[in-house]
């Protein structure tokens, strides 16, 4: 008996490894087409529940702005894959918009509404453009599969929304978006008050092109002539797949805004770099002559000044600036929600690897975080995965309350985009004002294909699209 136990046991016991990796093999397979609906489980974060992610309700297709409204601001732009110059003369093998990339700047004074015709040449995976950090209606989010059809080849699909906030965003593909964002597929929105600004305002996008860091696509350096003692804004945008610390020589600063929101009570600051995460946007306040550094390229302002030593201290956006009224209580919210970021052995989609996971799932296990319009809603997001993750909500603004504990004293911090180390916890709060369904992902983009995506849906809001569809695959 004792014999025979020896040889059934292990056999049992790789039976059941085997027949456990199967089920997590199968488990982790996805559909060939999908609604992002279907995927996961529903997290109400200890709110009541109305029919959640399966009530039938408002479509987001009807989530749009006024149609009987003329448009104030009217764009048409072109995507095609191609190969291209830059303007300093390196060769890029990519994606333009309108023959350039980055594309051309749109701009647009506060309450405008901007109508967006986009055309794709020749893009055989198909085309979006996502408004990034702009809260548009969400028929207008530009999501492949979750609020639109990949734009096929020869198609025109037209975008508009109500630039209802100054601030300076971006656009970007959200169709396949690690790849066609990271060869070009992008450009600048820029909205400005309706209130003439007495600064200057000067455009820093920063982009890496095969390994070439560039500012408004020229390598090394961009130039923006400035009298001596000018003051100038400088709307700088990270739209990388990592972090850039930003420091200025020559000039004192004040760091005037973040992600589209204006700080309450800058300072001038000498000896610290601003952290400006993936996706995310900082404007600074510099006087002429002044040499803002972006990593391995810079924007010249005024005459070329020579490059100082970058600092070892980063400003702590926690306690820069002074408070000021958020309009809501944070600690009085509807909604709880748990966005704990790490990494684990399994299955994607049938591949085995060391995947992302939320709340200790892989995708297409992942939450999806249910609210409803109106309330106030609380997220805590801590990150134990080893890597940073610039953490980007679609459609709204957050305030940071506290990191790691530590809660924020200064100016209210809105942002869009959150740069998450690896061992740091975020907590931060904002009100369900925008229905939809609305994805909350990593903005290194290879990460959110990687799994690292959910989504937060508004009780009664439902998606038509569905991904695989019609070639629609976001990340």
């Amino acid at each position: 008996m004792r014999d025979r136990l020896r040889v059934v046991l292990p056999v049992v016991a790789a039976l059941a490894i085997v027949l456990g990796l199967g089920w997590s093999w199968w488990q982790s397979l996805v559909p060939g087409s999908y609604s992002v609906m279907d995927m996961g489980y529903e997290d109400l974060g200890g709110g009541p529940s109305m029919g959640g992610m399966h009530h039938e309700g408002v479509s987001v297709t009807s989530l749009v702005a006024d149609p009987a409204r003329a448009a104030d601001v009217r764009v048409a732009l072109t995507a095609r894959k191609e190969s291209f110059r830059l303007p300093t003369g390196e060769q890029v093998d990519g994606y333009t918009v309108n023959g350039t990339s980055p594309g051309p700047v749109i701009r647009a004074v506060e309450g405008q509404l901007v109508e967006v015709a986009l055309t794709n040449a020749n893009v055989t995976d198909g085309v979006t453009l996502h408004w990034h950090g702009v809260e548009v209606p969400n028929a207008e989010d530009g999501v492949a599969g979750v609020t639109q059809d990949a734009v096929a080849p020869g198609k025109t699909y037209t975008y508009r929304f109500v630039a209802s906030r100054a601030g300076t965003f971006w656009y970007h593909s959200h169709q396949v978006s690690h790849t066609q964002v990271r060869r070009g597929l992008l450009g600048a929105l820029v909205v400005t008050p309706r209130a003439r600004s007495p600064l200057r305002d000067v455009l820093a996008l920063s982009h890496v092109y095969g390994g070439k860091a560039t500012v408004n696509g020229h390598v090394g350096a961009d130039e923006v002539p400035a009298r001596p003692g000018e003051k100038v804004r400088v709307r700088l945008l990270n739209t990388d797949n990592a972090a850039v610390r930003v420091w200025v020589s020559g000039s004192a600063y004040r760091l005037l805004a973040v992600d589209g929101y204006d700080l309450h009570g800058p300072t001038a600051v000498t000896d610290r770099a601003v952290l400006v995460t993936a996706g995310g946007r900082a404007d600074l306040e510099v006087t002429a002559p002044a040499r803002v550094e972006l990593g391995a390229a810079a924007l010249v302002v005024g005459t070329d000044v020579p490059k100082g030593t970058q600092p070892t201290s980063t400003l702590d956006l926690l306690a820069y600036g002074t408070p000021a009224p958020l309009g809501f209580d944070p600690d009085d919210a509807d909604r709880r929600f748990r966005y704990s970021i790490g990494r684990r052995p399994g299955f994607l989609d049938g591949k085995p690897g060391l995947w992302w996971s939320i709340n200790g799932h892989l995708f297409p296990d992942v939450p999806m975080f249910v609210v409803a319009e109106g309330e106030v809603v609380r997220m805590t997001i801590s990150n134990h995965s080893g890597a940073a993750h610039p953490m980007h909500l679609h459609g709204h603004h957050a305030v940071v309350l506290s990191r790691d504990g530590e809660r924020a004293t200064g100016s209210p911090w809105w942002s869009d985009s959150i740069e998450v180390g690896s061992g740091q916890t975020y907590e931060i709060a904002f009100v369900a004002d925008n229905p939809g369904v609305w994805m909350d992902h990593c903005h290194n983009l290879p990460h959110a294909a990687q799994g690292l995506v959910a989504h937060l849906m508004y009780e009664g809001v439902t998606t038509p699209f569905r991904i695989g569809h019609e070639g629609n695959e976001p990340e």
